[in-house]
């Protein structure tokens, strides 16, 4: 078993494997017991670090590591105030598609006509021309001043206060006094006239002939509001034009006097508090404000679309959007966004909040009343294809905004997690059902991924990741952008932290393309370092526990192939590099890395998880090209400045050399592995020559390796390194001198080393623990008596009688078995098997043989017999 820190090798001595670290279960015990005393000598998973990347300090859109271009991408600075926004926003959202134009052909008069032909009534229900005009000429003439004072008003006070008094003072029950400005029909080209700003659809810069509806659709005054509740007043046009989306023909909404009163009363003074206090630049009083008609807002139900004179609102934020204070800013955009604007005016909105969300100071102001909230109502509600650019804003908002702990706990009680999901759902069905990946959308996506890779940070993300499909949903999306290596980077990242628990390892397993998904991208970005290094490590944490994802990653089309070429390229690089100066990369945690070797640390741990499969394995081992790569890798490198990399490719030889095959090229290449080998053996690095022991354990079932590690005194080494304190030194050790000891004249070796003394001690200390331990011990021993005639004179007298004591005693059940933990039956019933199955029958047999050589005297006849 690798140990993957010098704290875990320091304190391995003084911490028998079976006693927990703290609190843990018993069938963590057993874990830790089982990757103990498992198959310590043969293959094993290659652990490594995960890939660390800085934080991008500058708090931008893309990064300043970003492939995309200036044109490819919307800019994380510039410059955003009231003339920014468009003063026409309306209730009605932007269409797409065109209207249809009216089936009617007019009849051009001339001036001197003294009335336009009047329609029958046939004719407008038909719907085959416009309606009937008024019979009074000069309704039309007031129609036209009331239009002409709308225009012409340029302040809060003169506008609103007026508009709302004429609605207010008109009797309900007399229709004639209806605003006709609005109910006014055009008969012809002379009496159409351009609608006002007011009364056009939001970012729709077409002017569309004005049409009187022929049924208005009724808005109930504000549930809340006590003092109006069960009131119907008479239904009055809104003179700010507002157009409802309900209608087939996008008809516009009506306001009730009662709404109007309302709004006059209560709406209306706190506009023209705002108003005075920006005057003033009084920004505490104009936050208090603002506060103020957002809570209204929202107590009567009027956020969204529901407030009929929404847009006389939105105009009168606008006009106080160049304040300073990004505070009050942050406030008013919340305002916007919670009133659902549209368009242009969601894009500047959006821009605003990304803007004060760049600045780290302003974090603690999004922590404040619901501005997530909105932001993530926002997200949910903003539809990918017709606004990406403000989309790519508002996740890019949230996105710098994960930066800061306490506010992606936030997000992720506020579900942001699963949101982010349903949006990458929606857009790669979209795409499945026939759109073509655009470069917004990537942009979108690369802001929606990055706030994912912070929100994995999360304690329940893992779980909510797994919950809303998160990690099949961005395998569809590698396939569909994989060219784009700023997403598949992300991505990565994403995968490179979900993958250190076995859950998600399992799940990303099981799931059909992932494996052609990610060598998809490896083969697309070969020469990216940051995403080979990501996705290698991926790669090595799936093959890491399971048997199944070896196999399938192994067959994928192209898959070694690939890893083979990505270790030449980086091999090289690495090579060509040495003797220079090479940059490291800082991490979080203030340690360098060099890329070049990380990657190489990476992508040579996937080999090695990949040949534990029994099958993948023999295969690997007998690829030339593969080997050669890795003595290159030990023949190049020290130990002292490169360990980690040299550790992973010692442990990739090891599993690869634990297969004997006539093809395997670790045979071919004995004696250069040896040479690269006695290297680290003579560094001064125990793990390095613990790895290394490990492969001469599998090598030594030859004769001519063990001859050869015999003149290089490697045997008198090993016998040294039994009295380490470390078991899996000790482990390591006793593996090799089994083979050792099958040479008759290695043998007398042993005693004169005093290793039969170092054995015993050995047996006594970790027997009770480790019966595995005891049982290779047993074996050296029973190895090393093949030609016994005397214990005595084969032991020594003393290590004979110690070793035949010892013996009985831990042979005997009760003795043996008498573990403090004997309360848990599972790891009693562990222990048992072990006892039972591997040391017992070694141990027995070498007790017999001790006590039949124990004495040179003939054995004298049975009396019974005489």
């Amino acid at each position: 078993m690798r140990m993957d820190t010098n704290t875990q090798k320091k304190k391995l001595p003084d911490r028998p494997f079976y006693l927990p670290q703290g609190e843990t279960t018993s069938s963590r015990i057993i874990t830790e017991a089982k990757e103990s005393l498992g198959n310590r000598t043969g293959l094993q998973a290659v652990v490594t670090k995960r890939p660390c990347t800085p934080r991008d300090a500058t708090r931008s859109l893309f990064g300043a590591s970003s492939s995309r271009t200036p044109e490819n991408r919307p800019p994380s600075s510039f410059s955003l105030g009231s003339r920014h926004f468009d003063g026409s926003d309306t209730s009605r959202p932007a269409s797409r598609g065109r209207l249809q134009p009216i089936n009617h052909t007019p009849t051009f008069s001339t001036l001197s006509e003294e009335k336009p032909k009047i329609p029958s009534e046939e004719e407008i229900e038909s719907g085959l021309l416009p309606p009937k005009p008024p019979s009074d000429p000069n309704k039309v003439q007031r129609g036209k001043a009331t239009r002409t004072r709308l225009q012409q008003s340029t302040s809060v006070e003169s506008s609103l206060s007026s508009e709302v008094k004429s609605r207010v003072d008109t009797s309900p029950s007399d229709g004639k006094n209806v605003d006709e400005s609005v109910r006014r029909v055009h008969s012809g080209p002379k009496e159409r006239t351009t609608i006002p700003v007011e009364e056009r659809g939001e970012g729709d810069g077409r002017e569309m002939p004005h049409r009187a509806p022929s049924s208005a659709s009724v808005r109930s005054p504000p549930q809340s509001a006590e003092s109006r509740a069960g009131s119907g007043g008479t239904k009055r046009t809104s003179s700010a034009g507002s157009t409802g989306r309900g209608g087939s023909a996008g008809r516009r909404e009506e306001e009730t006097a009662e709404e109007a009163l309302f709004f006059s009363q209560n709406i209306i003074p706190l506009l023209e508090r705002m108003t005075e206090a920006s005057s003033k630049k009084d920004s505490k009083r104009l936050g208090q404000v603002t506060e103020e008609l957002y809570s209204l807002l929202q107590k009567e139900n009027l956020l969204g679309r529901n407030c009929k004179q929404r847009t006389t609102i939105l105009k009168s934020i606008f006009k106080l959007l160049d304040v300073d204070d990004s505070r009050i800013q942050l406030k008013l955009a919340r305002l916007i966004l919670a009133l659902k604007v549209t368009g242009t005016n969601l894009l500047s909105a959006c821009k605003l909040v990304f803007k004060i969300s760049r600045n780290e100071k302003n974090d603690p102001e999004f922590l404040k009343g619901d501005i997530l909230d909105v932001l993530m109502d926002t997200l949910k509600s903003t539809d990918p294809f017709n606004a990406s650019e403000a989309l790519v804003f508002c996740i890019g908002s949230l996105k710098l905004l994960t930066g800061n702990s306490t506010i992606v706990k936030q997000l992720v009680k506020k579900d942001c997690i699963e949101s982010l999901a349903l949006l990458l759902n929606s857009i790669n069905k979209t795409i499945r059902e026939g759109s073509e990946p655009t470069t917004q959308i990537g942009n979108i996506l690369i802001q929606a991924t990055a706030a994912l890779r912070n929100l994995a940070d999360a304690g329940s993300s893992r779980e909510r990741l797994l919950g809303c499909q998160a990690t099949e949903s961005l395998c569809l999306i590698i396939d569909s952008f994989t060219s784009d290596g700023d997403l598949m980077l992300n991505i990565s990242r994403i995968f490179s932290k979900v993958t250190l628990h076995t859950d998600c390892c399992t799940a990303l397993a099981d799931y059909p393309t992932s494996y052609r998904s990610f060598v998809s991208v490896l083969q697309k970005h070969q020469h990216k370092s940051d995403v080979v290094v990501r996705v290698s490590f991926v790669l090595g944490n799936m093959t890491a526990k399971n048997e199944v994802a070896r196999l399938r990653l192994f067959q994928e089309a192209g898959s070694f192939d690939i890893l083979l070429t990505l270790f030449r390229f980086y091999l090289e690089q690495d090579v060509k590099n040495q003797g220079k100066e090479v940059k490291k990369e800082v991490t979080e945690d203030g340690s360098t890395v060099n890329k070049t070797e990380d990657v190489l640390i990476k992508v040579i741990r996937v080999i090695a998880n990949l040949s534990i499969n029994e099958n993948v394995g023999p295969v690997i081992c007998s690829n030339y090209q593969c080997v050669d790569y890795l003595l290159k890798v030990l023949e190049t490198k020290d130990v002292s400045s490169s360990e980690e990399l040299v550790l992973n490719t010692v442990a990739t030889i090891n599993n690869l050399s634990f297969y004997n095959t006539k093809t395997s090229a670790i045979t071919t290449h004995q004696v250069r592995v040896l040479e690269a080998l006695l290297k680290l053996v003579l560094a001064n690095n125990m793990e390095a020559m613990v790895e290394a022991c490990r492969v001469f354990a599998n090598l030594t079932r030859q004769r001519v390796v063990r001859d050869f590690l015999t003149e290089q005194k490697i045997d008198r080494m090993l016998v040294t390194m039994l009295d380490s304190g470390n078991r899996e030194v000790v482990y390591i050790s006793c593996g090799v001198l089994i083979n050792f000891m099958v040479d008759e004249e290695k043998r007398p070796m042993l005693k004169q080393e005093h290793g039969i003394r170092k054995l015993v001690e050995v047996l006594r200390d970790f027997s009770k623990t480790d019966w595995e331990l005891a049982s290779l011990v047993c074996q050296i021993l029973w190895n090393y008596s093949g030609k016994i005639t005397s214990s005595n004179d084969c032991f020594g007298q003393q290590e004979s009688q110690d070793l035949m004591e010892l013996l009985m005693e831990l042979l005997d059940r009760d003795s043996a078995l008498d573990l403090s933990f004997k309360e848990d039956e599972e790891m009693t019933d562990y222990f048992e098997e072990t006892w039972t199955e591997q040391f017992c029958p070694v141990a027995e047999q070498l007790l017999q043989r001790i006590e039949t050589h124990q004495s040179d005297l003939e054995p004298l006849d049975n009396p019974s017999g005489s």
